[in-house]
């Protein structure tokens, strides 16, 4: 859609989804459905690039992640490959890397990878806008995939601002809508292939019709960079990624 006719919307907002609190509930109980073949899905369905996004946007953090008192949430972690990348950057520092989500079905795999992996990190069950941390508490907060299903943007920015220090970086890894005709053979899949795929492999309908719908309604690239200077970040950016397929805002708290 357009730049000029995406209108300005709150949040996420699940097919029969009533309000912030109906849309909350309808986005946790998809992925609930959807999360023991999740991962099997994104690899799938994205042709294992997804793989190659996560370990981009980890090394664009590896000067936080390489700190040893560094603090990093990966919020709206799903299974945690997100989370995985990030320790995977961090290498042999001991940076406390959390994965948090309020899909308690997604965390569950995301522990038992964590375990089989050795891998150590934390998990917490918690609602992305209103998370149980103090304020100024980490260096870094990372979403991947996740930030488009929240219920209202504007309030999730604010919370992420919120727990981060004064200097602390902000990613957030999403879909975008490419242009050109690369755009419109990517739309064909996105909204005709990709549904009738992911319904077959996960025996559930529904989520994936969702999911182009989600992309589509979501801020475009400078309506979501003026969000975040909205919220309070004093740097923000947007790099594509793959042709604009996906994509990483970027942005730093002030001072």
């Amino acid at each position: 859609m357009p730049e000029s006719l995406k209108p300005s919307v709150v949040g996420a907002a699940p097919a029969g989804s009533r309000d912030q609190q109906s849309a909350a509930r309808a986005v946790r109980d998809m992925f609930t459905s959807i999360a023991p073949r999740y991962d099997l899905l994104n690899h799938v369905l994205s042709c294992n690039v997804d793989r190659m996004w996560w370990r981009r946007t980890a090394r664009t953090f590896r000067h936080i992640l390489g700190r040893a008192d560094s603090r990093v949430l990966d919020l709206c972690c799903g299974t945690g490959d997100m989370t995985f990348a990030l320790r995977r950057e961090a290498g042999k520092s001991p940076a406390r890397i959390l994965g948090a989500d309020f899909s308690h079905a997604m965390l569950q795999r995301a522990a038992a990878k964590s375990l089989a992996a050795q891998s150590v990190l934390d998990w917490i069950e918690a609602d992305a806008l209103n998370l149980p941390f103090p304020s100024a508490h980490f260096d870094l907060v990372i979403s991947a995939f996740g930030f488009r299903n929240l219920a209202d943007y504007d309030a999730g920015l604010r919370e992420i601002i919120r727990v981060l220090r004064p200097g602390g970086e902000c990613g957030i890894l999403d879909f975008g809508e490419p242009q050109g005709p690369l755009g419109s053979l990517y739309r064909i899949y996105f909204k005709q292939v990709l549904p009738r795929i992911g319904t077959i492999i996960s025996g559930v309908s529904g989520p994936y019709a969702y999911l182009p719908a989600s992309v589509e309604r979501f801020p475009s690239p400078p309506q979501m960079l003026e969000r975040m200077k909205a919220a309070g970040f004093g740097e923000a950016s947007w790099t594509p990624y793959t042709f604009g397929i996906a994509g990483l805002y970027r942005a730093k708290k002030a001072e």
